[in-house]
């Protein structure tokens, strides 16, 4: 095992992390890629940055990180440029008009151009399969920042504020209430790894890739999919929902309002859960569709803490990689 680097003489309080020698230079597009090794590793160093950012702040100077983003984006775009930039490097922002993706040039050559310029490419794109074309092509790694198939920053931001909140994650119990989307198969891979338990409640027909589903129970996963939400919520650590609409679906609104209300989480449905239950959204929220403002804003919401841990551990996933 390699020992981080960037770990330094004042933390003698905490030994160093044993850093998996699978991590450096490597691509981060799927959760279902790391094993639970890496990704214990990467929360843990997470936490670290966190608690003592000062320790990191120029463990990445001279590296530059290409934020590569085909979307509009609030959390993923502060987090990832401010996060370069306290780690000591720097990031350049590259949105749609700047590149076009498989448009103004192919993804194949925009990879091996980066390739020859920056360190990193964090990808925020439409379709998995620019992302995997990307990291096929890249002498670099890459990083999914989000795909239409998965969210593994979130997931992991995800899981480091459940554990923050309720200590060690193996044997805790996540609900997932909506709509089957990337984040959710995110959630559910990391789930298989980390010990999580999860059930899912979604309408009929709007249920998570089976592919997923199937990946994650081959590894031990405890995933049980149903239709029925006090089912899914009983005894919940946590319940999780995302928007109902997302960018690219907006000519499915009506019928997709229509589907999912009564998914809606509200103070009614965290009662089911019980009085232990933590309210999670992956941001940005539609206030009075999926989730009312009285859970958002109420003491059992941890969506800020959500959204503040991204930062953290994109730090952490840019000094596993680059350090």
């Amino acid at each position: 095992m390699r020992r981080l680097k960037v770990v330094t003489q004042a933390d003698k309080e905490t030994p160093p992390l044993s850093r998996p020698s699978t991590l450096p230079h490597r691509h981060v597009i799927s959760l279902h890629d790391l094993n639970p090794a890496e990704m214990e590793f990467l929360l843990d160093l997470g936490q670290r940055v966190k608690a003592r950012p000062s320790r990191f702040r120029n463990a990445l100077e001279g590296r530059t990180l290409a934020m590569l983003f085909e979307k509009p984006s609030l959390r993923t775009r502060v987090t990832f440029e401010v996060g370069m930039e306290q780690l000591g490097g720097k990031a350049l922002y590259l949105g749609p008009q700047e590149v076009g993706l498989g448009k103004r040039e192919s993804v194949k050559d925009v990879a091996r151009n980066l390739s020859r310029w920056v360190d990193a490419v964090a990808v925020r794109a439409f379709a998995h399969q620019t992302v995997m074309e990307l990291a096929a092509n890249a002498s670099i790694p890459v990083i999914n920042a989000l795909s239409d198939f998965e969210h593994p920053c979130q997931a992991l931001g995800d899981y480091l504020t459940l554990r923050e909140h309720k200590g060690p994650l193996e044997g805790k119990t996540l609900a997932w209430v909506g709509d089957g989307n990337n984040v959710a198969h995110s959630l559910i891979y990391g789930a298989a790894r980390l010990g999580v338990h999860m059930r899912i409640a979604t309408p009929a027909g709007y249920e998570p890739d089976r592919s997923v589903v199937a990946d994650a129970k081959r590894e031990g996963g405890d995933i049980a999919l149903t239709h029925d939400l006090d089912e899914a919520v009983a005894g919940a650590d946590a319940v999780y929902t995302d928007v109902w609409i997302s960018m690219g679906q907006e000519d499915e609104a009506d019928t997709r309002l229509r589907v999912f209300r009564p998914y809606q989480v509200n103070s009614e449905l965290l009662r089911k859960a019980g009085p232990q239950v933590l309210f999670m959204h992956c941001l940005p929220a539609r206030r009075g569709q999926e989730v009312t403002d009285e859970v958002m804003d109420s003491p059992r919401s941890i969506v800020y803490d959500q959204a503040e841990n991204r930062l953290h551990i994109q730090k952490a996933i840019l000094l596993a990689l680059l350090s």
